[in-house]
């Protein structure tokens, strides 16, 4: 027994009976103690007295047990325990607290989860779909098997890859906030803890008392959390309580920084209602069509008419002397071209912001930002250009250059990052379809730079040959973005 937040013990043990033994901790006699026998048992029976003092103070047990080599529990906690004097001087349990978290008993082999018998005898519910956790170290899973005809108790079971924590939840809707959910992750000391949590919209949860959950186990191995409870707690959102109700189901993940979970780094949703107590597969909902309509927006924009413009810009010119509007022809191409490109990305980003708001943490927003804004400002610089003739031409020259190969590096990065957000496929093809639609764009750079060494005026046939190679790919991610 310890005082709450400290180290040393408090107290001492009296043994009734049975094969218990007193031990010394801290210097402090018959302040712990063990069992003598290594026979099977479910509980050993001692008691404890506290020391007269008029300095009450809150306590909790502190106990570790061992069910096997691979399966034991360290760092258990009591509730929290307040003494009062009773009528007769002594000091007496007056109330007692419960913990909002429980660690769970972490074993050193990956806690054993499958998709087996999903949809036979479990709900499951998984990214990507139909995705096995004993197989692949990057399917993100939920079961909820019901234990009772009553539905009085549920096992869960969830896994997926993270630093901090996975989660899950039940919404009466697609969004969050009202949410009643659970989270498994690595505690400060290392440690798996589950804890019981409300959703109040994108703020950090607020924790509620772990309530009636048991047979908890873990497990942290190369990164991948497995966890695994059984929970009699009722299921309540803000508009449904109940177990046999219907629930969209939520599935979070992210970072966590001394035990506190920080903003979720992925997440995804069940497409319809889902009642667990009705085994099945729950299919996962597609990412909002105006987000569809915004990587759309920026991949035809970065990847297509953006590309094309700057090649104009700096191939055309050379053995082309054909006029268009009175403008040289590479000069009408590009400006098109990128008058295109720059109101597709600042189409792309309103239709982003719409949806999302403030709301977005993490990489891909950032660049994305940092893309708008040197995008808005290249055709500022244009329209506010000297001369041809001036001698600080140069200058604008080199900026306007090097901010359109900056913005191009950048978009490049946040498509990317993009693409990683809403590939769920296993073998990540979209990623790599990108990369093969870098490839051949850096491809036809050193063919054109190739061509303005050689002076051989075949620009307009390798542009032509490039956007009808990088029409097909283009195709094939945006058809990828679509079933996302």
């Amino acid at each position: 027994a310890r005082e709450v937040g400290g180290r040393s013990p408090v107290g001492s043990y009296a043994v009734a009976a049975g094969p218990v033994q007193l031990l010394t901790c801290g210097q402090t006699p018959n302040s712990a103690v063990s069992h003598t026998s290594e026979s099977a048992k479910t509980y050993i029976q001692v008691k404890w007295r506290s020391e007269a003092s008029e300095d009450l103070k809150a306590i909790q047990f502190h106990a570790s047990f061992v069910q096997n080599y691979n399966t034991f529990w360290v760092g258990v906690r009591s509730p929290t325990l307040t003494l009062t004097n009773d009528s007769n001087g002594s000091l007496s349990p007056a109330t007692t607290s419960t913990s909002n978290t429980t660690p769970a008993a972490t074993t050193k082999e990956a806690l054993s989860i499958s998709s087996a018998d999903c949809g036979v005898s479990k709900v499951c519910f998984s990214q990507p779909s139909d995705c096995d956790p004993a197989i692949s170290a990057g399917c993100y899973f939920l079961s909820a098997t019901m234990l009772s005809i009553s539905g009085a108790a549920v096992h869960y079971e969830m896994s997926g890859s993270s630093n901090g924590y996975i989660s899950f939840g039940f919404s009466d809707d697609q969004m969050m906030g009202d949410d009643d959910i659970y989270i498994c992750g690595i505690s400060s000391d290392g440690l798996v803890s589950v804890q019981h949590a409300f959703s109040t919209g994108r703020t950090a949860p607020q924790a509620l008392p772990l309530g009636n959950v048991t047979d908890v186990q873990a497990s942290v191995q190369d990164n991948v959390i497995r966890c695994s409870f059984t929970s009699m707690n009722t299921i309540s959102t803000q508009r449904t309580s109940g177990f046999n109700k219907t629930y969209h189901l939520m599935f979070a993940y992210g970072p966590s920084n001394n035990g506190r979970i920080q903003f979720h780094t992925g997440t995804f949703t069940s497409t319809d209602k889902v009642d667990i107590s009705r085994p099945g597969l729950v299919q996962k909902a597609g990412r909002p069509h105006i987000i569809k309509a915004h990587g759309a927006l920026m991949l035809i924009a970065w990847m297509s008419t953006g590309s094309l413009g700057m090649m104009a810009a700096r191939y055309l010119r050379v053995g082309i002397d054909q006029k268009l509007c009175g403008k040289d022809v590479w000069f009408v191409v590009h400006v098109v071209l990128m008058g295109v490109t720059v109101a597709a990305t600042i189409t792309a980003f309103i239709l982003s912001f719409s949806d999302a708001g403030c709301g977005l943490q993490g990489v891909h927003p950032v660049l994305g930002c940092i893309v708008l804004i040197l995008s808005v400002l290249q055709p500022i610089l244009a329209l506010l250009r000297c001369g041809p003739q001036h001698p600080l031409r140069i200058f604008f020259n080199w900026t306007h250059a090097l901010n359109g190969l900056a913005t191009k590096v950048l978009s490049v990065a946040a498509i990317f990052t993009g693409l990683k957000l809403i590939d769920s496929t296993i073998n990540q093809w979209l990623m790599k379809v990108m990369g093969a639609l870098v490839g051949w764009e850096v491809l036809f750079y050193i063919l054109l730079e190739a061509h303005l060494k050689w002076k051989v005026k075949i620009a307009v046939l390798l542009m032509a040959l490039f956007f009808f190679g990088n029409l097909s790919v283009l195709v094939a991610l945006l058809v990828g973005i679509g079933m996302s």
